[in-house]
């Protein structure tokens, strides 16, 4: 009798039990990780913000996205700086066609946009990792997009987060923007930076982004090959003939040696 109650009990405990939330089935999951640090002049930042407004709005990305396998996307944008700094402007929403494109980009143009102080790059990109793991969608690829005028100078080695990222099958692309002459303190080759220390996993690329009017312009198409699983031609990519392998604590350094965002 006691086994046959027990059994009842499991029985009308698995009947009661909430069910699993099913998740969202998408091509890609991107998370647009955008770097509001000091060093970006506030016109820049808009122009940034702006870029990314555009390319939501634009129907080359409407029709990579209705390309896909599933015809959908997942995305979520959120800004950073240092550790302590990172923010969701923009919480996750699932893209299937131009008016929920629109939607997200009216959202984001409602936001006012700010600055904070240093560079987290390894921050932002477990904060990517982070939201990757708790959107609640099934994705085909996971793919973190990381803007920034400058090398990580806080938080942990930026090369350490981006190999525990790519271990779970994670790709993380470049927007280096180098719309500057380099400072003192700058990096001067910041593309072959975000090459060697930044991007990983299959299909990376960077796009770098050196003049206001190209700015747009390399939003829409990283955006684009993001959504469609592309690498960009050769000459979008344009890597800077560095003398040496750029040093991956080089930013780290220069905050020791006094000044930095």
């Amino acid at each position: 009798m006691l086994p046959r109650l027990a059994a009842c009990a499991l029985l009308g405990l698995a009947l009661h039990a909430a069910p699993a939330r099913a998740e969202t089935e998408v091509d890609v999951a991107l998370v647009l990780a955008v770097d509001i640090s000091y060093s970006m002049d506030q016109d820049e930042q808009v122009l940034q913000r702006q870029g990314f407004i555009d390319a939501l709005r634009s129907p080359l990305v409407h029709d990579a996205i209705r390309r896909g396998m599933l015809g959908r996307i997942a995305v979520v944008y959120a800004e950073w700086a240092g550790t302590w700094d990172q923010r969701v402007v923009v919480p996750w929403s699932v893209i299937d066609g131009p008016e929920a494109a629109m939607a997200f980009a009216d959202k984001l143009m409602e936001e006012p946009t700010r600055r904070a102080t240093r560079t987290s790059i390894s921050g932002a990109i477990d904060m990517g990792v982070g939201l990757l793991r708790d959107s609640g969608m099934t994705a085909m690829r996971q793919v973190i997009d990381i803007s920034g005028d400058g090398p990580n100078n806080q938080g942990r080695p930026v090369t350490e987060a981006r190999d525990e990222a790519v271990a779970q099958g994670i790709t993380i692309n470049g927007l280096p923007i180098m719309l500057k002459q380099p400072g003192y303190l700058d990096i001067a080759d910041l593309d072959a930076y975000f090459r060697a220390c930044v991007i990983g996993g299959v299909g990376a690329f960077v796009v770098p982004a050196r003049d206001k009017g190209q700015f747009p312009e390399a939003i829409k198409t990283k955006i684009v090959m993001e959504v469609s699983g592309l690498t960009p031609p050769e000459p979008l990519i344009r890597f800077a003939a560095a003398p040496s392998p750029p040093d991956c604590r080089s930013g780290e350094s220069q905050w020791r040696g006094g000044s930095g965002n």
